[in-house]
């Protein structure tokens, strides 16, 4: 067996045992992929500062995100088509996230549905809700949320319109997939997969067959969705949201101190400075790059998280060392998961940890807490080169 010591090693592994078109649907950006590149090559650029003769003696990881104590300052973003991934992938990464000490995030794309996961796990998780026109079917999302003891909502705001994807559009990319000449030629050597999702009934989006109107089977599935993503969401429907969700309200796409204040102003918990992972605007400022400018904003009354590039433990040192106080990782864990399923995420996990605690033992930090800016080393002009 491979030795597994950094999450490229996850990645290569998870390329050759999935699907192409579901690796590239994890491994892409929109159009020329600048903001998806520039996520994790904006990180590469923030240097650290190395602190010696310091007592690095009883050391922690541990922190609080949203009111819950967690093993370290992460949770699992929500990733759609994560059963596509590997089978029950949905299940067996929030079964890693909470053998962790982590919150995992379900996405309202998922292959497992928000009453899988919830009986074959112990602790609430949280979920990722997409606006869309069907508003009985939003309702009815929300209200199986709350059956489902989930503890917070995430509320996407950028994906009214979807950004365009090359990858997905020449991959044909569909749940379960088309099996054409192509894909049948990938999948005789991804038999592993194939034999695994033999194994499943979780083949298609379980939150949407079945529960949407007119929604039950794929035919019917793929016509509506391409028509239900709401272009008309705006501050007066995301308070109406606020005010139907009784728990932990989080917003996630802000990427302008402007909005983060119009997140304040409307009562969310917290807000998630991302790009959602370049797959959007692409152009788009990366997240570590646009954060400074929103934690000046409202950084002392709000929560303030940050996705979209983290791939190391010392990424998500340098996302707290600029005022984040938790993070995200979405494509790090689908690594593992494709890779060696609950295993393998929890593999992926270790290795952050790993990394962040020796990272902020060498820069002279017991506590994630206690990182600072002062602990980074930034190029001049790095946060002032657009206005």
């Amino acid at each position: 067996m491979a030795v597994i010591t950094e999450i490229n090693d996850l990645k290569k592994i998870y390329k050759n045992r999935v699907p192409k078109m579901f690796f590239d649907y994890c491994e892409t950006g929109s159009w020329t992929e600048q903001t998806f590149i520039e996520n994790s090559t904006d990180f590469e650029k923030i240097r650290l500062r190395q602190r010696v003769a310091v007592d690095m003696d009883g050391r922690s990881t541990q922190s609080k995100m949203l009111g819950r104590d967690v093993t370290m300052p992460v949770a699992l973003a929500p990733v759609g088509l994560t059963g596509m991934q590997h089978a029950n992938g949905e299940i067996l990464a929030a079964k890693a996230a909470e053998d962790f000490g982590i919150p995992y995030t379900l996405s309202t794309m998922s292959i497992c549905s928000i009453e899988d996961v919830a009986a074959n796990t112990t602790k609430p998780f949280w979920f990722q809700l997409y606006v869309m026109r069907d508003e009985d079917f939003i309702s009815n999302l929300i209200n199986r949320a709350k059956s489902a003891n989930c503890e917070a909502l995430l509320l996407t705001l950028d994906l009214q319109i979807l950004g365009q994807r090359h990858k997905d559009i020449k991959n044909g990319l569909s749940t379960p997939p088309k099996l054409t000449l192509g894909v049948l030629a990938d999948l005789a050597t991804k038999w592993g997969w194939a034999l695994k999702m033999l194994g499943t009934k979780r083949r298609t989006f379980g939150n949407i067959i079945g529960h949407a109107k007119n929604v039950n089977d794929i035919s019917s599935l793929s016509s509506w969705t391409s028509e239900q993503f709401d272009p008309k969401l705006d501050w007066e429907t995301i308070k109406k949201y606020r005010k139907q969700w009784d728990r932990k309200l989080v917003l996630k796409g802000i990427l302008d101190a402007e909005d983060a204040k119009k997140a304040l102003e409307i009562g969310a918990d917290a807000i998630i400075v991302s790009n959602h992972g370049g797959r959007q605007l692409d152009g788009a400022l990366s997240s570590i790059r646009i954060l400074p400018e929103i934690m000046e904003a409202v950084g002392n009354k709000i929560e303030v998280h940050l996705d979209s590039g983290i791939r190391s433990g010392q990424d998500i040192l340098k996302a707290l060392a600029l005022g984040a106080t938790g993070t995200y990782i979405g494509r790090a864990y689908i690594y593992g998961l494709g890779a060696f399923g609950q295993d393998g995420v929890k593999t992926a996990l270790s290795i952050l940890q790993k990394e962040l605690d020796t990272t902020m033992a060498l820069c002279g930090e017991k506590k994630v807490a206690d990182l600072k800016r002062s602990n980074l080393l930034i190029p001049k002009g790095f946060f002032e080169n657009y206005s």
